[in-house]
């Protein structure tokens, strides 16, 4: 049998901890909007054309305790102004700053509920599957 072949991955759902504040964090910084709204769920689906968040405020969530979960990483086409708009926004980078990787480099920051997003310059790091 033929394994599937992916285009990226097409959306996270996510738990937050204050939906108003994830939606505006996420339009700041990325232009995300809002998508449909998931009134039953207590939730939205934000994004853009090329990445979604499914998020739903529960109530619940522990800010920084994800268990089993590290990171989200976005390809950032512009990568040189991260650096610019995150202390522009007030967001905190990670980690002393840019990060340098062999192919590529990230910047790490936490959205309002926690999550750590890598901001990186190369697609996969550059890495690519061998047959």
């Amino acid at each position: 049998m033929t394994a599937l072949r992916t285009r990226g991955i097409d959306h996270l759902n996510l738990e937050v901890a204050n939906l108003d504040d994830t939606i505006a964090f996420y339009d700041k910084l990325f232009g995300f909007k809002v998508l449909e709204d998931l009134p039953a769920d207590n939730g939205k689906i934000i994004g853009d054309d090329t990445a979604k968040l499914c998020i739903y405020e529960t109530g619940n969530i522990k800010k920084y305790e994800k268990f089993g979960f590290h990171h989200m990483g976005f390809n950032i086409e512009n990568f040189d102004d991260v650096e610019a708009r995150c202390k522009e926004l007030g967001i905190e980078i990670r980690y002393g700053g840019v990060v340098r990787w062999p192919g590529s480099r990230s910047i790490y920051i936490r959205d309002p509920s926690g999550y750590e997003l890598e901001l990186t310059e190369v697609w996969g790091a550059g890495l690519k599957a061998t047959a």
